[in-house]
């Protein structure tokens, strides 16, 4: 056992008493990065490679470019720079804390650190490990407004461990080793969870547009989004099976926020959930619409995940645009699956190109696409068989999350420990 020492970094804590911690400044060279002018064309598509932090995540190690690339013209027109080959790409902002080690040359926009070793007295891939941990911590020096924003000096001040350079290359060595193998389960897990995901979508689809009778004759729907459907299904223009709701807020009506995660829900549920904060209307609620249970919102997103089914009674943004089901024709649980479909997502998508420009789909773009008469029996049927179905893969998903997120804590507990020397690399490792 070797002796250790206080680091006198709380979230350090203790360190091998041959260690030091040092201001990263001492072995690196901080260079920032900045955008050339974005209107102008001559400055871009170039050959110079250029990266913001949206190009790289902590989970990849190495980032060869971005998305954009600057011309001569570009690169000489703003302070960014030209960063050597290995060296450390560091977020600073929206998040702070997401690194990367170059593997080409490149330069960054302003929301990047660039860090270049100076003295030889360290290696970018220890440095690497030691910064990949700490996001929580950086965030903490962040600042601002809009957005927090670590500064370059506040970046170059704050102290890390510092091992001898030998020991420091046995625990890359052992961390690269032991890291490809959590990255291996990882990727497996993560294969899995598309499968699932995929199997999930496809037995939606699948019991939403041809019943759950594998024998059941079809035929010609009239309709190209779904060509065949069950013989006694009957094809129907939307507006006959959904009208729009056009009430204004009721007094005393608590307001609801539609989400594709977690469906039309109280805005207070939402918050608690998401950990987020939403704008309440206090005063003016003649902005807001009134929703019953059983009604369908189309909300902002609906071209990228369905309609969404309220079970709640409320009032929701006037941007949002309210169904209220025919009872006669439509059992609304059933319909709470069918417009998750990827069939009927896509056939939405195709009524517009506004989901490209993040505007809201709109009834006249819902009446575009024919629904389909199904006999209620049936809807109910399908419903509850999906429920019970899509249940059961939701569990496993939910297994498959969580030994996803077991990994990543133990990978970020595993590097933590050597890299600030709690354990130490075994002799034969």
């Amino acid at each position: 056992m070797r002796e250790m020492k206080d680091s006198g970094i709380s979230w350090i804590n203790e360190i091998p008493g041959n260690w030091n911690v040092e201001p990263i400044k001492y072995s690196y060279r901080l260079i920032a990065g900045a955008t050339p002018e974005s209107t102008n064309a001559d400055f871009w598509d170039g050959d110079i490679k250029w990266i913001t932090p949206a190009d790289f995540k902590t989970k990849d190690v190495f980032v060869t470019g971005g998305s954009r690339n600057l011309t001569i013209e570009g690169y000489k027109s703003c302070s960014t720079s030209m960063l050597p080959i290995g060296s450390i790409v560091f977020s600073k902002r929206a998040p702070i804390g997401t690194v990367a080690i170059t593997a080409d040359k490149l330069c960054t926009n302003q929301g990047c650190l660039g860090l270049v070793e100076k003295n030889g007295r360290v290696l970018n891939k220890f440095y690497f490990y030691v910064i990949s941990i700490y996001g929580e911590v950086f965030n903490l020096y962040g600042s601002g407004t809009t957005f927090k924003e670590i500064s370059a000096n506040t970046f170059a001040n704050i102290k890390l461990p510092m091992p001898p350079i030998q020991e420091q290359k046995r625990i890359v060595g052992f961390l690269d080793a032991k890291c490809a193998e959590i990255d291996a389960l990882t990727a497996d897990i993560q294969t899995q969870t598309d499968i699932l995901e995929q199997y999930k979508s496809s037995v939606i689809t699948e019991a939403v547009t041809r019943g759950l009778n594998p024998d059941v004759e079809m035929k010609d729907s009239g309709t190209p989004w779904c060509p065949l459907i069950p013989i006694h299904w009957k094809y129907a223009n939307p507006k006959a099976l959904f009208t729009q709701r056009l009430d204004r807020a009721y007094p005393g009506d608590k307001q609801l926020t539609a989400s594709q995660e977690y469906g039309v829900i109280y805005q207070d549920e939402y918050m608690e959930l998401t950990g987020t904060k939403i704008v309440t209307v206090m005063k003016d609620f003649s902005i807001l619409k009134h929703v019953e249970p059983n009604d369908f919102v189309i909300s902002m997103r609906s071209f990228q995940g369905g309609l969404e089914y309220s079970e709640r009674r409320g009032s929701i943004s006037s941007a949002y645009v309210m169904l209220i089901p025919n009872n006669e024709y439509v059992y609304p649980p059933f319909y709470r699956w069918f417009f998750k479909s990827s069939k009927y997502i896509n056939a939405i998508q195709s009524t517009s190109n506004l989901v490209r420009d993040g505007q809201a789909m709109r009834y006249a773009n819902f009446v575009q696409v024919p629904l389909f008469i199904i006999p209620l029996d049936e809807q109910k049927q399908i419903s509850e068989y999906l429920d019970e179905k899509v249940r059961k893969i939701d569990e496993l998903l939910k297994s498959k999350n969580n030994q996803l997120e077991i990994l990543a804590e133990y990978k970020k507990s595993l590097i933590y420990e050597y890299v600030t020397g709690k354990k130490e690399v075994p002799e034969n490792a």
